[in-house]
This record gives C-alpha cells, sequence and structure tokens, in this order.
C-alpha cells in the first residue's frame, strides 16, 4: 500500500516538473487586447 503511494506522489512530482519545464521553454503567447478610449461625456454633466 505504501508503495503505491510512493508512486503516485512520484508520478505527480514527475507530470508537474515536466508541466514547468515545458512551459519554460514553450511560454504562452500573451493575448492582445484592444485599447478602449474614454471619452468624457459632458452631455448630462449639470450647467456651470
Amino acid at each position: 500500500m505504501f508503495r503505491i503511494f510512493l508512486a503516485v506522489i512520484g508520478a505527480g512530482l514527475i507530470i508537474l516538473v515536466g508541466g514547468a519545464l515545458i512551459l519554460g521553454a514553450f511560454p504562452p503567447n500573451p493575448q492582445p487586447k484592444p485599447v478602449e478610449k474614454v471619452l468624457p461625456n459632458d452631455k448630462f454633466a449639470p450647467p456651470r
């Protein structure tokens, strides 16, 4: 029973280390987002 537990823990660690190495070698590209410009809306402002 203890040997199976160690095998599962070891496999999990190998998967985590492998995933970290793959992400380090091939990082994902950042997702481009459009720039949203906000214009002041004076239409509903109180009169000055």
